[in-house]
């Protein structure tokens, strides 16, 4: 099994209560941004977002969507991740492209976070379970000087879970780890043992890179970081791009439209292009496809072409 795909996989500490989930992101994330151009800035922590998207989701027990929204009030308006119950991604981020100028520079302090997002914002994480529709949201504000720093937040504030997360994501690929500590420390003799073990847990993912975290196999991650710890890997699960948006889809909302707005802009325009707000892929209706959308009967319609 190949464990630099992209896939998601757990591992814990044995007969302690920590836990972590390590996830990585290639093809699925370049197949994410195959319609859509962004400034590098936020291609970066868009990628991050999808990739604490699916950290988010590996560690609930849901069938249906997580939802991870970053609002803010700098040049990035706006970035939403959302990853199933079974790891499918999609994601999309709206940015004053205006705003995003000069070079950004690797910074200490977190400038080209803060730079982006702003002063103000917050993180806003919803699950909608298919189970008796349920439905939940933490709030949170935006803190720290980067996004994994805002998710510890949102942990602590939202689960009381102490958490420490590594994120990375670059033009290729995205990556990241969490390590948390589970409620219960076992009997009273174990307490300063379940302590130990996580301060250890918190300076073996201080000790991995970046650059590390986006290169090298989880089970080298996890020798660097961990190894004074005995740490058991699980095998995982896949993660891939989808999105919910298709032809079908499409010529519903353009005959829920009708026919006179419908035609009135292929006459405008020569055709009907209707682009996803997700993953901007753009549908295109010619005028025959038009013409078979409100034919008697019609049930599906469009071409297959994109373009």
């Amino acid at each position: 099994m190949n464990s630099d795909g992209d896939r998601v996989r757990r591992f814990i500490f044995e007969n302690r209560p920590v836990r972590g989930h390590w996830a990585r992101l290639g093809s699925a994330w370049r197949e994410l941004r195959a319609h859509s151009t962004y400034p590098p800035e936020v291609t970066g922590l868009l990628g991050e977002a999808v990739v604490a998207s699916v950290l988010l989701a590996a560690t609930l027990k849901f069938r249906g969507t997580l939802t991870f929204q970053l609002e803010g009030n700098g040049a990035l308006k706006l970035l939403v991740a959302q990853c199933t119950h079974d790891f499918r991604v999609r994601a999309v981020a709206r940015v004053d492209r205006g705003a995003v100028r000069g070079e950004f520079t690797e910074v200490a302090g977190g400038a080209v976070f803060r730079s982006l997002v702003g002063s103000d914002g917050r993180i806003t994480v919803t699950v909608e379970a298919e189970e008796r529709s349920m439905r939940y949201q933490g709030v949170v504000p935006l803190s720290g000087a980067s996004l994994a720093e805002s998710l510890e937040a949102y942990f602590a504030s939202s689960e009381q879970l102490p958490t420490r997360v590594l994120l990375a994501a670059d033009e290729a690929g995205g990556a990241g780890m969490l390590v948390q500590k589970l409620p219960g420390a076992g009997a009273e003799g174990d307490f300063e043992e379940v302590a130990a073990a996580w301060e250890g847990a918190q300076r073996g993912i201080e000790r991995l890179s970046v650059a590390q975290l986006l290169r090298c196999p989880v089970e080298e991650l996890l020798g660097q970081g961990f190894a004074d710890q005995d740490v058991r890997l699980f095998r995982g699960s896949p993660v891939r791009f989808e999105c919910r948006c298709s032809q079908g889809r499409v010529a519903g909302l353009l005959r829920a439209l009708g026919p006179e707005e419908v035609r009135g802009v292929l006459e405008e325009q020569g055709a009907v292009t209707v682009t996803c707000e997700f993953c901007h892929r753009p549908y295109r209706f010619e005028a025959v496809d038009v013409e078979a959308l409100f034919a008697p009967d019609s049930s599906t319609g469009g071409s297959e072409a994109v373009h």
